[in-house]
């Protein structure tokens, strides 16, 4: 009986590697924006991605206090349309539980639900009161 070995050889993996991969690049900056319907039709491309803090700042509309302006708005359903279109996934870099709901609402298929810093802060926050015998404290978020 031969036994299952999940760990593939180095031959299998080569064999294999390019089906399971994934392409994705990020639309960040003002030029990706002007291009993104080219960008998106770009064979081998499976997943456009939008950093929204990067791309805000880039294209002049930065997330101020939280606010997403109405260009930066447009900017980022430019980008999920043409996405569609062109038959790709879309990926959208949340930084709380409520704005990845509305972007996954809105057809994104990847969604970023957090951000790091804010789960390593409460990580640690947790952390510091337990070592200090105090009640944790109650979970964070920031948009």
């Amino acid at each position: 009986m031969e036994r299952f070995n999940p760990i593939p050889t180095m031959t299998e993996y080569l064999q294999h590697a390019n089906d399971s991969l994934l392409t994705i690049v990020q639309i960040e900056t003002q030029e990706a924006l002007e291009a993104v319907e080219e960008i998106a039709e770009v064979p081998g491309i499976d997943v456009l991605f939008i950093g929204p803090f990067d791309l805000g700042n880039n294209i002049g509309y930065p997330i101020l206090d939280g606010v997403v302006r109405p260009e930066l708005e447009q900017a980022i359903d430019r980008i999920l349309a043409a996405t569609i279109k062109a038959g790709k996934k879309a990926g959208f870099f949340a930084s709380s539980g409520e704005q990845a709901k509305k972007y996954a609402d809105k057809g994104f298929h990847m969604v970023n639900a957090a951000l790091d810093t804010t789960l390593l802060q409460a990580s640690l926050e947790r952390s510091l009161s337990a070592a200090h015998g105090q009640e944790a404290p109650k979970a964070v978020g920031r948009y």
